[in-house]
C-alpha cells in the first residue's frame, strides 16, 4: 500500500441518479488515465456523498422480475428504474439515505474485491456502532444488517461495486432516514424473507445527516489507513472541476 494516500469526501448534496453515474465515470477514467500513464501522480481518491431522488437501480446480474411495482405505480410514486453496470440485484435510492461512491485506485492498497466488500461492510458497521446502533454481516449477504432479535434480520446498507483496471465505482446506500415504503415496490437486492431498515427506526429518533457522513469519512480513513478530507457542496465542485481538468 502506497504511504500518505488521501480520500477527498465530497458532499454533493441532491444529485439525479444519471449525473451522478456520469460524474463517478469521469473520476474513474480520471484515476485509471493517471495510473496507465508513464509518470502517474499521487492523486487522491474520491468519495462522493450524495442522496439521489427516488430510483430503483437494477444491477448486471439482477433480475428484473425483482421490481414488482408497475411502470404506472412508479410515476404515481414519482420513481425511476435505472439499469447500471454494477454487480448484485435491485435496490433503492431515495431522500434520506447516504449513498456513498468511492472511487479508488484499489491497486494502491490491495487487488481482492471480497476484502474490498469487507472492508466497506466494516465502515458501516463502525458507523453504525457509534451512533448506538448495532450491526453485522449476514448469512453471507453482501450489506450491513440488524440481526436481532434472531430471525427478523434487516437490511440497514446495500452494497454494489463495479471494478475497471482496479479503480473502483459505485459503493453503499447508507438508509438514515429513507421511507421505507418505497421497498415494498422491489424484492430489495432479491431477498424475499427479511426486511429492511434505517438508523431513525432502529434509534426511534432523529439522526443528522452530516454527522454520518462524517463518521463514516473517520472510519473510512482508519479501515484504509488514509488522511480523510471532507468538503462541502461548494468546495467539492470546485476540487471536482480541478480533479477532472
Amino acid at each position: 500500500m502506497d504511504a500518505n494516500q488521501t480520500v477527498v469526501f465530497c458532499r454533493m448534496g441532491r444529485l439525479p441518479y444519471q449525473e451522478g453515474w456520469e460524474l463517478q465515470q469521469r473520476i474513474q477514467e480520471r484515476l485509471i488515465a493517471n495510473k496507465r500513464s508513464d509518470n502517474p501522480q499521487n492523486l487522491p481518491h474520491v468519495c462522493l456523498f450524495v442522496e439521489h431522488p427516488p430510483v430503483f437501480t437494477l444491477g448486471k446480474s439482477g433480475d428484473e422480475s425483482n421490481l414488482i411495482a408497475t411502470p404506472e405505480e412508479l410515476e404515481a410514486a414519482g420513481a425511476s428504474f435505472v439499469r447500471i453496470d454494477r454487480g448484485g440485484d435491485i435496490t433503492y435510492h431515495g431522500p434520506g439515505q447516504i449513498v456513498g461512491y468511492p472511487i479508488l485506485d484499489l491497486g494502491r492498497f490491495y487487488t481482492d474485491i471480497h476484502r474490498y466488500l469487507r472492508d466497506l461492510e466494516e465502515i458501516i458497521i463502525r458507523t453504525c456502532r457509534n451512533f448506538g446502533i448495532e450491526t453485522d454481516r449476514f448469512d453471507g449477504k453482501t450489506g450491513v444488517w440488524v440481526t436481532k432479535p434472531k430471525g427478523s434480520e434487516r437490511k440497514i446498507c446495500a452494497m454494489g461495486i463495479r471494478c475497471s483496471r482496479w479503480v473502483t465505482m459505485h459503493g453503499f446506500a447508507l438508509n438514515v432516514a429513507t421511507e421505507i415504503e418505497h421497498f415494498s415496490m422491489i424484492v430489495p437486492c432479491g431477498i424475499q424473507d427479511r426486511g429492511v431498515t434505517s438508523m431513525e427506526m432502529e434509534k426511534l429518533s432523529r439522526i443528522d445527516r452530516t454527522a454520518v457522513e462524517s463518521e463514516i469519512a473517520k472510519n473510512f480513513a482508519e479501515v484504509f489507513q488514509v488522511e480523510a478530507q471532507i468538503l462541502g457542496p461548494h468546495d467539492a465542485q470546485v476540487f471536482l472541476q480541478a480533479y477532472l481538468n
